[in-house]
């Protein structure tokens, strides 16, 4: 079968914490693909993205002009052909998906509160009582995938997964608003979480575009 035209619709990559889920996992599978890249905050930023997406929000990923929206519905038609995107053993993959679907609906106010902007550090230790319990949730469930399937690697279940590309955005939060974790619980394991992420060549690739885009 002929390799499909893959095109990933994605918003700015300073801010869109959506967009950079599929692209860091079709980066690091080494997965061809073309960027189209929509400027948010902007006054045709909605018709532009409806030109792409029926769901009129990003990402959205073109598979030879059909259109999957959703981050996790692309994630898993990646895995479909990837199957390393999510972990070997069942019940680390049920885990997996489990964490990954609570990252998907859950943590409004942790999102509120804390809105990626991956090139900013501003420092926010007094956060509502809220956006706090989220941030202690995200460490335990960080130091529950490490303890129980992460032990043959840096990542959450080893391996960087799926999962990995779902929490991401949260490091980056955490490393632009609480560089600090102590404060919340954590042991020192979320804070090496953290920079396992931003040690990764594609996060740093991630940075050059932001950085690039508001040049």
């Amino acid at each position: 079968m002929p390799t499909p035209r893959l095109q990933l619709v994605i918003g700015d990559k300073a801010w869109s914490s959506w967009s950079l889920r599929p692209w860091l996992a079709l980066q690091r599978l080494g997965i061809a693909f073309e960027e189209i890249s929509v400027r948010l905050r902007r006054p045709g930023t909605a018709k532009e993205i409806l030109a792409h997406s029926p769901s009129g929000k990003v990402p959205a990923l073109i598979v030879d002009g059909a259109v999957i929206w959703e981050t996790l519905a692309i994630l898993e038609y990646l895995a479909e052909d990837h199957p390393s995107l999510w972990p070997a053993d069942r019940m680390a993959r049920a885990r997996a998906r489990a964490v990954s679907a609570e990252m998907h609906s859950g943590f409004q106010a942790l999102r509120q509160n804390c809105q990626m902007d991956f090139l900013a550090r501003a420092p926010r230790p007094d956060l509502p009582a809220e956006a706090a319990a989220d941030v202690r949730r995200v460490i335990a469930i960080w130091r529950g995938c490490r303890a129980g399937h992460g032990t043959s690697g840096p990542f959450l279940f080893g391996t960087f997964t799926a999962a990995d590309a779902m929490f991401a955005p949260v490091a980056s939060r955490f490393r632009t608003y609480l560089p600090d974790l102590g404060p919340f619980g954590d042991d020192g394991s979320a804070g090496a979480y953290v920079d396992t992420i931003f040690a990764m060549p594609e996060i740093r690739r991630w940075e050059a575009g932001a950085r690039a885009e508001l040049a």
